[in-house]
């Protein structure tokens, strides 16, 4: 499939989105007008440099409002489009968009309408060109796409066919299924976006809200899969209005816009034929977490806080400065590297460790590079968005190389286990500006599916986090971005942890007491809250109040939780999920965020 997007959805000059477009690896654009309107480029100068870069340009949008009920002003609409027309030809494009009217004097009939754009169709042929007719959702009358192809099947003219906009169809709650019964030749361009599911006026929800397919709550994939169903062979085109899109660096999001159609690419295929494409290759999704790692320098404290929490430093790395601390099936690294304590890599378990990378670099993923001693285990390792490295492993199988193989053993330490078991969960400080990125990147590398986004109250601004998780719940990752006031004395609280579960964690925490853990403050208001919220037996509620023990309930279960203190821009959550709970305590954060402000971190 030809990969095209609109210029209007990347940010910067009209030179510099074209540039950043070409680099990325797409075939061609969409020309936004406002673009060629704001550029010192001529019209052919735009062409050349579309050309140089190995650029058509596909479409040239929007024209709005062409028809009227007032035949003088419909006249001048046509004579409008004329000197279109004659640009068009300067920029070497033949197919324009024509939206549907939303203004008072639009047509409501549709005779009217079929004979108005007739007549356009017929000017537009005269130049070579097509028009494509798409039904805008906030349309005055045609606001459905199954209308506005009634109407160009009454035109019946070969200078006219339709638009089909994923964002107006389904943010209406079109069923997109009635594409199919259009001809694959009468469809003349196909734009896609993705959104959030909001509930606002949807003429705003389309101008700051679009995304990437694969970013939003769309079925993006299942609606393409009926477009091509008809026989249509044109480009897929992204057409993306975002806020943040506009104030992002526009070769990043023009990679993330590539790697959204890949990854669409290969669903499609997937969902038409039960069968992927070999690019991208297909990928079993992570089945659990090997390790997390920490980097921090040798006096900040994390050897002591994970002695405290039970773990046992069990090996050191053969070459570098690395050591291997474990309790049950949870390992942590730590790294002495960097200024300051932080979660720097994960390492995800993947039955097939070398296929997940590649697919990863099929996605546009950056490769780090690594250097290997001759004996070590070569992991293939990809960067995050947010900068943070996954490694790809196989622990503890004979048919894969085995990570810990690396590590000699360290003799003589008698920590005693708290009753930690395993990792449940990783939580990750998001740019703000790559929230979106961070979706698409885990939801088409690793397969995970992202849930609701949650908005947080912060004591000086807001918390933005959504989870995201594979299959089972093996693998749990929470994406969070912090938007709080930006002053001196306030410092963003720390969004970055990791959380180690157990089986139970008032027993747990009695012995992380008793080592003297640096547990995070609860104020007592929380427990009289939680009395009130809740009909908990009163000896939980005095255990949960004299360990500091956070306490949530939903349908299918309960989670209990606390928090450690922070060392550097890291902190430890410990869990406990009873029956089938596979939330995240979201109502605590408030809590949390507070008293880490307050400096209790």
């Amino acid at each position: 499939m030809r990969k095209s997007i609109a210029t209007v959805s990347v940010s910067g000059t009209l030179q510099e989105k074209l540039v950043a477009v070409a680099e990325a690896g797409f075939d061609g654009v969409e020309l936004f007008e406002n673009d060629l309107i704001t550029t010192a480029l001529s019209p052919a100068q735009v062409r050349r440099q579309a050309a140089d870069l190995g650029l058509t340009i596909d479409l040239y949008q929007p024209f709005r409002d062409l028809d009227s009920s007032s035949g003088e002003r419909f006249r001048a609409n046509l004579r409008r489009a004329e000197r279109k027309f004659a640009l068009m030809h300067e920029l070497g494009v033949d197919t324009m968009l024509v939206c549907s009217n939303v203004s008072d004097d639009a047509v409501a009939d549709d005779t009217l309408l079929a004979e108005q754009l007739h007549t356009a169709a017929e000017a537009a042929a005269a130049h070579g060109i097509v028009l494509a007719y798409e039904a805008l959702a906030w349309g005055r009358y045609v606001d459905d796409y199954r209308h506005a192809w009634r109407i160009v099947e009454r035109v019946d003219h070969p200078a006219l066919g339709t638009c089909l906009d994923s964002f107006h169809i389904l943010s209406r709650g079109s069923d997109p299924a009635g594409i199919r019964k259009i001809p694959g030749a009468k469809i003349a361009f196909v734009q896609l976006a993705d959104a959030p599911l909001l509930a606002m006026d949807v003429l705003q929800w389309s101008r700051h809200y679009r995304c990437f397919p694969g970013q939003g709550g769309f079925d993006v994939v299942s609606l393409t899969e009926h477009v091509l169903a008809t026989g249509y062979d044109g480009p897929l085109s992204l057409e993306v209005f975002n806020d943040v899109f506009r104030k992002s660096d526009n070769r990043r999001t023009a990679r993330d816009a590539m790697r959204s159609l890949i990854a669409l690419e290969g669903d499609t295929a997937r969902m038409a034929t039960g069968e992927p494409l070999a690019t991208p290759q297909h990928a079993p999704t992570p089945t659990g977490f090997a390790f997390a790692e920490l980097a921090a320098p040798p006096d900040s404290g994390v050897a002591d806080l994970l002695r405290s929490l039970g773990f046992r430093h069990t090996g050191r790395h053969r070459t570098k400065p690395v050591q291997l601390w474990q309790q049950g099936d949870a390992r942590v690294l730590v790294n002495a590297g960097g200024a300051t304590p932080q979660l720097s890599a994960i390492g995800l378990e993947s039955p097939d460790p070398e296929r997940a990378a590649g697919r990863a670099e099929d996605l546009l993923s950056p490769v780090l590079p690594r250097e290997w001693a001759p004996d070590e285990a070569k992991l293939d390792a990809v960067a995050a968005p947010d900068g943070t490295a996954l490694f790809f492993c196989r622990t503890g199988h004979d048919d894969h190389v085995d990570w810990q193989q690396d590590f000699l053993p360290v003799a003589g330490t008698t920590e005693r286990e708290a009753g930690v078991t395993r990792i449940d969960h990783v939580a990750l400080s998001q740019p703000w500006n790559q929230f979106d990125e961070a979706t698409l990147f885990y939801r088409s590398v690793l397969g995970l599916q992202p849930h609701d986004i949650v908005e947080l109250p912060d004591p000086y601004g807001l918390l933005r986090s959504r989870a995201i998780s594979g299959p089972g719940d093996a693998v749990r990752i929470a994406l969070n971005v912090a938007e709080v006031r930006d002053e001196e004395h306030i410092t963003e609280p720390p969004t970055q942890h990791v959380a180690l579960g157990c089986d139970d964690l008032i027993a747990t925490a009695r012995r992380l007491h008793a080592n003297g853990v640096p547990i995070l403050a609860v104020p007592d208001n929380y427990y009289a809250d939680l009395e009130a919220r809740f009909e908990l037996a009163p000896e939980l509620l005095a255990d949960l109040r004299e360990l500091g023990l956070l306490y949530d309930r939903d349908e299918r279960g309960e989670y209990l939780h606390l928090y450690t203190k922070t060392v550097g821009q890291v902190f430890f959550e410990i869990v406990q999920r009873v029956d089938h709970y596979a939330g995240y305590g979201a109502h605590n954060a408030p809590v949390r965020l507070t008293v880490q402000h307050a400096g209790g971190h």
